[in-house]
């Protein structure tokens, strides 16, 4: 065994070995993996094999794609054959939100680049003869999707690793790693390794592995039954007359999917009640280790497979495999490096491992040697979860996961497991007035308030649903008198010391705010260019400055933050977030509101925009900031989180007669989008420069040296492939854009919308897109797609509600 390597890589799983590979590939042949028994034993040897290229993320199905093609090379690269059936991939529609859902992903799939087609009941049963079409309204086809044999591809990419210098050692335990000032040392009990990187890809032995290091690891995986069933004559005479495999089947609806299996067919259903394991991880002897089968369990959909494919019911069961998949919170797998800790990185939760293994070691090769990804990873980010991600709220959020697999991804779902965890002090007060919530962050907030006999419940669609109403209601009482918005889930955070003015002026590309009480908005940009966070920076005195940034990404923001820092004690950090609380006043009313609940002066002359003052709200102290995501003259109260029921409290009171009256995260992304404002994620990314998002004003590229600031330098001397826009779209019947739309000029497709709305204040419905420069003109007419339809759409000036910022500055 090697004493020193530059990576070591920790489980020999496709995952593990996939890392190994690329890390290989890209010319670091000083890598190993170790592996504690045989590689493939832990849940790679008994997974189905399929590989889905549908996936309703942009980033993710970047992932998969590049993986599929990849499977194709491997046996032409290695000599080994991977056992790779193209036989494609039919997935059933019973419903009409389900097709809305498939209009939706086909969206997502031009502008990726992966071929989907549209199929009538009559073409599915043309290609599935043995499928029962009669209650179908239709389905979609990926001709290059198909199932491997997922050893025989564990041993390929473990032949390409050897091949490059690569060294795999199995039947090794690690036992221990140790942080060193240089790196890290993997002990195992063969010998200790001296390394710089180490990759955790341990599959059901995440957690033990993140408990080395002091991690907590959100990964617990779910039981997953499939059954084998005898041999049919039907299937072994199509197989005999030398017709084609069927290919893989899927009822959403029904929750299963179905594909050949020598002369038979194998069914795989997601169930409701499968239960997590290894909760605490598996034993140390763990081996190709499988659990009892619960075949009542899956009575439900067994009868939904005979219902569907009569085949099916006529013959009898082969076999039964129960065995472990790794799960996470939301599904998709933890990818990236670990927060807190240097080059150790973590490759875990692989639900759908197989698919996904390829694209996740081609991007964390990349990350780990070139310093970043080329894909946004935000959907895959270890650093998406929080210390809220307690070994029972996995459980019962990984099992919810499981079973939601083929439940119909409505883009305004919120999935009720473990909920309400996270809750402001004012959570009962909105729920009095009606609120319906979701959750960011473990946080709850808002969606929208159920007023005038609505019912208090969510109504999740692709299209305009009763949600709809009540967001014109608050958006149009945020423009005529005052909206309440809590906006507590920020995160937020202090950053002071005598260092705090140098360090924030290299991590950000605008310049700092110069006087106390300024305030600017400032975005940081990865070591490539691309924009990875963006924070509001209110300079609270001369070394002391306070920020705030989305509260989905608490952790990335913060730990970016701590990464930079420098380590001899001239700048310190303070997080903010559980103990300030912010409710945001704003409309042409705010200003007479806040003078009634406050003996501060809130004119125009003395409270500026883009500045704040600490003052009293009732007999509360709050900071409050000029500033808000929607457009309207407006503060942003920042308080002791203990003071927000009685600051809730007064204005509600005091705002009565001036209509002051709550709404939800919903209404302010229609607000912010007739505003053209981005978001990190969607218009901001680390995939375009923050010249290609619109934000020349926010970047200072003579003020001095910044993160980022030589990449996009070369970036912009290149040439941009982007631009974003503004588009009203024209006519669109019952729905509006919900972001990966593509977009049109002249029948090809010439960028993607990052997001959309209807806006009630210019009653317009409006998307934000990435298009070619040179078609990034005011007045040009374009097209975009929406569940299946193309509208025409026209750019329009940025900022269409209010573009002097008049009502801001008012």
């Amino acid at each position: 065994m090697k004493s020193k390597a530059k990576v070591v890589v920790v489980g020999g799983g496709v995952v593990g070995v996939s890392a190994l590979y690329h890390l290989a590939k890209k010319g670091w042949s000083d890598v190993v993996l170790i592996e504690r028994k045989e590689l493939t034993s832990g849940s790679t040897w008994h997974a189905a094999g399929l590989l889905p290229l549908f996936n309703m993320s942009y980033s993710v199905g970047q992932l998969h794609k590049y993986a599929v093609n990849l499977y194709k090379t491997l046996e032409e690269e290695t000599g080994k054959n991977v056992g790779f059936s193209v036989v494609s991939n039919i997935r059933l529609a019973s419903t009409k939100d389900r097709m809305d859902e498939y209009f939706q992903y086909a969206g997502v799939a031009q502008t990726i680049g992966v071929d989907v087609k549209f199929l009538t009941p009559d073409q599915v049963k043309e290609i599935w003869p043995l499928c029962n079409t009669s209650d179908l309204v239709g389905a979609i086809q990926h001709p290059e999707d198909g199932y491997i044999q997922p050893a025989d591809l564990t041993q390929a990419l473990a032949t390409g690793a050897r091949n490059r210098g690569a060294e795999i050692y199995r039947n090794t335990n690690v036992v221990g790693m140790k942080q060193t000032k240089d790196g890290w040392v993997v002990e195992t009990d063969k010998g200790s390794i001296e390394c710089e990187h180490i990759i955790s890809c341990s599959g059901n032995f995440a957690r033990q592995t993140g408990k080395m290091v002091g991690l907590d690891i959100p990964v617990i995986p779910v039981e997953h039954q499939y059954i084998v069933t005898e041999p049919h004559p039907e299937i072994q005479k199509r197989k005999k007359d030398g017709l084609p495999e069927m290919g893989v089947l899927r009822d959403s609806d029904s929750r299963w999917y179905m594909r050949e299996e020598a002369g038979g067919l194998i069914l795989g259903p997601y169930e409701d009640g499968a239960p997590a394991c290894y909760v605490d991880g598996p034993s140390k002897d763990s081996e190709y280790e499988l659990f009892q089968e619960d075949l009542d369990r899956l009575a439900p959909h067994i009868e939904g497979a005979i219902h569907r494919v009569p085949a099916f019911g006529e013959v009898g069961v082969k076999k039964v495999y129960n065995g472990a998949i790794c799960y996470t919170p939301d599904g998709n797998p933890i990818v990236g490096p670990a927060w807190g800790l240097k080059n150790f990185w973590i490759n875990e939760g692989h639900s759908f491992g197989i698919t996904a293994a390829g694209g996740a070691g081609w991007q964390l090769s990349e990350w780990i040697i070139d310093g970043e990804p080329t894909i946004d990873m935000l959907g895959v980010e270890p650093r998406r979860y929080g210390d809220y991600c307690s070994k029972s709220y996995l459980k019962a959020k990984n099992e919810e996961a499981y079973s939601h697999v083929f439940i119909t991804h409505f883009p305004d779902e919120e999935r009720p497991a473990a909920r309400p965890l996270r809750t402001a002090p004012c959570y009962d007060r909105m729920k009095n007035l009606g609120a319906v919530f979701g959750q960011k962050f473990g946080w709850e907030r808002p969606n929208f308030f159920a007023t005038d006999g609505m019912e208090q419940k969510d109504d999740w669609s692709f299209r305009r649903s009763k949600w709809f109403n009540a967001m014109e209601k608050e958006c149009k009482n945020v423009k005529e008198n005052i909206g309440l918005l809590d906006m507590t889930a920020f995160a937020k955070c202090r950053i002071k010391g005598p260092g705090a003015e140098e360090f924030l002026d290299n991590l950000v590309a605008n310049k700092l705010p110069k006087k106390v009480g300024r305030i600017n908005l400032c975005h940081a940009l990865n070591t490539k260019g691309g924009v990875h966070s963006e924070f509001t920076i209110m300079r609270e005195s001369h070394d002391s400055f306070y920020l705030v940034s989305a509260g989905a990404f608490q952790r990335l923001d913060h730990d970016w933050i701590l990464k930079w820092m420098p380590s001899d004690g001239s700048v310190q950090f303070e997080n903010l977030t559980n103990s300030n609380g912010v409710l945001v006043v704003s409309g042409p009313k705010a200003r007479e509101l806040m003078q009634r609940v406050s003996k501060d002066d809130f004119s125009n002359e003395n409270f500026k925009w883009l500045s704040a003052k600490m003052v009293d709200v009732g007999y509360a102290p709050v900071n409050a900031m000029r500033v808000n995501f929607v457009g309207e003259l407006g503060w942003e109260l920042h308080h002791p989180i203990e003071y927000q029921n009685h600051i809730f409290d007064k204005l509600m009171e005091a705002g009565q007669d001036l209509g002051l009256k709550p709404y939800g995260i919903r209404a302010m992304n229609s607000l912010r989008v007739e505003k053209s404002y981005k978001l990190v994620g969607t218009e901001l990314s680390i995939e375009y420069s923050p010249y290609e998002s619109g934000l020349d004003r926010f970047i200072h590229p003579n003020k001095g040296s910044f993160i980022g600031l030589e990449a996009l330098n070369k970036w912009r001397e290149k040439g941009f492939d982007n631009k974003l826009v503004t588009l009203e779209v024209h006519n669109p019947k019952d729905a509006d854009v919900l972001g990966n739309n593509p977009i049109y000029e002249n029948g090809s497709v010439i960028g993607r919308a990052t997001g959309g709305d209807f806006g009630f204040r210019i009653g317009k419905s409006l998307a934000l897109g990435m298009v070619k420069p040179e078609l990034a003109n005011v007045g040009q007419k374009l097209k975009i797609e929406i569940l299946g339809e193309k509208y025409d759409a026209t750019i329009l000036d940025e900022s269409p509600y209010d573009p002097e910022n008049n009502l801001l500055r008012a």
